[in-house]
This record gives C-alpha cells, structure tokens and sequence, in this order.
C-alpha cells in the first residue's frame, strides 16, 4: 500500500494503479522529502509531478506545505486513478491547488505558461536517454529561478543528460532506485567553468 508519509494528509492511503507504472517506494520518499524539508523548499512551492503515476510525490508535496501541484499523466487509467487521489488529499489540505492534466510530460510543459518551484520526473524505466534528455531541456524553460528539479531512474541508468542551465547538487542511489537533484540557475547566469587540474 502507498500512502502519505507526513503533513496534514498524512497516513492517508493512495490507491496505485494496476500496472505501467512503477510506484516511488515508501523508503525513497522519506529520505527525498526528508531532504526537502530540511531545505524549506516545501512551503507556498509551486509543484510540477511529470510521469506522475499515483501523483504520490505532488501529492506529498502538498501534505507538506507546496501551495499547488500540477500531477501529468498520459495514461487514461492511471490518470484516473492520479484524480482520485488528488480528490483524496485535496480533502484534507483544502487550501492547496492540486490539478490533474492527462497529456504526456512533454506536450504538457511546452503548452503551460506557468513556472514551478519544485519539478518531479519519475518516468517509466524503458523512457531512453535521448528522450528524457528531450524533457529536460523543456523542463529548463518551467523552471522558476532557483527551482529544484528531481530526477528517479533505475540504478544502472547512466546520469541524465541535462542543458546548461539545471546545475547538478547531488545524486543518490537506494538499492535499484537512483536519485539526481539539480538546482535552476538564475535566468541569464552563466553557469561556471568546470575547474581545471593544474
């Protein structure tokens, strides 16, 4: 069972849909929110969930204080499933902004206007590199100054290929499951000259 880790829906349980995704395990989400927390990236944060399956993370997010989640799903059934349990914690966090779009993650990011504080990728482990690659050059262009962007991938994936503009923080593997976080460098930094041995 997936459930709310913390906050005010916490212990809430979401319902997972019955297959083509692959949920973000309860051991993974408490150390990467337990991350953000530390940050205090959380409160009022604007949150993009791209490849958002059971919106579990979005959904996190907004128990935790983000002041809106923007959950992507492709899939119709899984988007329904994305529905019900933004339904679910929408409930219990009335102030938040939780919306579900049915569209690929792509498509998505190049039709929306707004900018996001806190961006999620979790796609399914057959996504290629060139691909993801592809959505994280769009992604650059949501993302507020400052933004954090998190990436979930299989462990023996390579390290995702990213533009100039996302600055790598730190990455993390727990057992099959890899976590790469990057920072969104201000807009018109440049970003610094890698060091050169002398």
């Amino acid at each position: 069972m997936t459930r709310i880790i913390s906050g005010a829906a916490g212990s809430l349980a979401l319902t997972v849909p019955d297959r083509g995704t692959r949920p973000t395990s309860d051991r993974v989400r408490e150390s990467l929110f337990g991350g953000l927390d530390a940050a205090g990236v959380l409160p009022g944060a604007r949150v993009l969930d791209l490849y958002a399956g059971s919106g579990a993370l979005g959904l996190e997010a907004v128990s935790r204080g983000a002041a809106s989640a923007d959950l992507v799903e492709k899939a119709p059934s899984a988007a329904a499933v994305t529905e019900r349990n933004a339904r679910t914690v929408g409930r219990a966090v009335p102030g938040a902004a939780v919306r579900v779009h049915r569209a690929s993650a792509d498509a998505f990011v190049q039709s929306t206007s707004a900018q996001f504080d806190l961006i999620f990728l979790d796609p399914p482990y057959d996504l290629d590199d060139e691909a993801l690659a592809q959505t994280l050059a769009l992604v650059a262009g949501v993302a507020a100054d400052d933004a954090l962007v998190i990436v979930e991938r299989a462990a023996r994936s390579a390290e995702p290929a990213v533009p100039p503009t996302l600055q790598a923080l730190r990455s993390k593997r727990y057992g099959d499951t890899a976590l790469w976080w990057y920072e969104r460098a201000e807009r018109g930094a440049q970003p610094p000259a890698p060091s050169q041995s002398r």
